[in-house]
């Protein structure tokens, strides 16, 4: 387990100023990692365990009835978009994933005022990766982005390809938007599980950041990241 912080959050001249107190969103964290790094097995590990968190995502099984359209919506972003590039451009792509961002920021901003830190899903960052690796220039959005709450750590969860294209059934439970090519094989999903990473990693180099390591068993990576998000959120 590797700790980084920042250089953007350790200047004290780029410090955000203090806030009154009950304004702004609750302390938070977020986890992100590689395509089947196993983040939602630990996430549902931890909230077993620890209910004074909350835990936000954009996973079918986490959304409330009431939000079901971001469902349908990012179901339709990876089958009827992204599996048809020539019939949507990559501005189009980004504008449909937004909803997911968005909604992950109101969620946040919505538990102001109870007190409950949050740990969230990958935040805008994979999701802003993503859309570069589908072609998307910089855009006004990402720039908009990255105007949102800044969290107090990011937990990476570092994940070779190898192992997470076994976790994928060597390629059986892949999507569009998880390998390069028409059809998920091998070298295309090790070139974009790699450029995957590496977008991510550039847009939270600023910011504190852990990266845990893969260690085989999901209770062992989960007890590192209890123990990160103990320190961090108490």
């Amino acid at each position: 387990m590797t700790d980084t912080d920042g250089a953007t959050s350790a200047d004290p001249d780029h410090a955000a100023p203090p806030r009154p107190p009950n304004s702004g969103p609750p302390p938070f964290c977020v986890l992100v990692g590689p395509d089947h790094a196993g983040k939602s097995t630990v996430l549902a590990r931890l909230e077993r365990t620890s209910p004074a968190w909350r835990f936000l995502s954009v996973d079918d099984d986490r959304l409330s009835p009431e939000h079901a359209l971001i469902s349908r919506l990012r179901r339709a972003a990876v089958t009827e978009v992204a599996a048809h590039p020539d019939a949507w451009s990559p501005e189009f792509f980004t504008t449909l994933v937004q909803t997911a961002v968005v909604h992950l920021r109101d969620e946040l901003l919505r538990g102001a005022g109870s007190g409950r830190p949050a740990v969230i899903d990958s935040y805008y960052y994979k999701f802003l990766a993503k859309c570069r690796l589908a072609g998307a220039p910089d855009s006004p959005l990402f720039a908009w982005w990255r105007t949102f709450p800044r969290p107090q750590r990011v937990i990476y969860l570092d994940v070779p390809p190898e192992t997470t294209w076994r976790r994928s059934g060597e390629g059986a439970g892949l999507n569009p938007l998880e390998h390069y090519g028409p059809r998920p094989e091998w070298d295309g999903f090790r070139r974009y599980q790699r450029d995957l990473a590496k977008l991510i990693r550039d847009e939270i180099q600023d910011l504190p950041v852990t990266v845990i390591e893969d260690g085989g068993r999901a209770e062992h990576t989960a007890t590192a990241v209890r123990e990160v998000l103990t320190r961090e959120l108490g």
